[in-house]
């Protein structure tokens, strides 16, 4: 079997589900841990962030050995609000495309992300569920109590993706929800460094 071929099953089993839980531990003052389950419970991609960066530089690995690297977060602005943020399979060198967040209004309204492909062009977007959910969340202390955020993500105007947040003080849990995307038109390792960006940089609000 060619190297190629190993690849691809491999890439078809880690990114092949429609459902996973990102599970994010903070470290103390160092950071979080990200652990990524697939539907079956099994751990597809792992990742250590520290705090206080300038520039991000966010890498996946395949487990907690850090051994294998799969995917890469990487912005090249340091000082830039409406961040863009270049994900890459670091197993083949492949630009999977880019999460360009909405600036100030990201940042004071509520959460939206552009999502670009290899070449820079914006195919969708990924938004927080409700403008009024989303000012009520920033608005009123330990509102996340009881209005976890939700996130839907849309190719083409089709929706393709659902985050749902599960409320832990200690523990953060994502739920990604790939079902709609009947198609496949959204790109399962850019889904889920999406759904590591939403904790990242849209979870320094909280």
């Amino acid at each position: 079997m060619s190297s190629d071929s190993t690849i691809a099953e491999s890439v078809t089993e880690r990114f092949g589900s429609t459902s996973y839980l990102v599970r994010t531990k903070l470290l103390r003052l160092f950071g979080g841990a990200f652990h990524i389950y697939d539907a079956n419970g099994k751990l597809v991609l792992y990742s250590e962030q520290k705090r206080f960066k300038l520039k991000e530089d966010i890498r996946l690995y395949s487990d907690e050995s850090k051994q294998e690297e799969l995917l890469k977060i990487s912005t090249q602005s340091i000082f830039d609000i409406a961040g863009a943020y270049d994900v890459q399979d670091s197993t083949t060198g492949e630009r999977l495309g880019t999460l360009k967040r909405a600036g100030l209004s990201s940042t004071f309204v509520r959460d939206q992300w552009e999502i670009m492909d290899s070449d820079g062009n914006a195919v969708g977007s990924i938004q927080e569920d409700s403008m009024l959910k989303a000012l009520v969340r920033r608005f009123i202390e330990n509102a996340s109590f009881f209005l976890p955020q939700k996130y839907h993500a849309t190719i083409g105007g089709e929706l393709v993706a659902n985050y749902r947040q599960k409320f832990n003080p200690i523990i953060l849990k994502l739920v990604v929800d790939f079902s709609p995307d009947q198609e496949s038109r959204f790109d399962r390792r850019l889904g889920l460094a999406a759904a590591v960006l939403l904790n990242v940089v849209e979870g320094r609000q909280d």
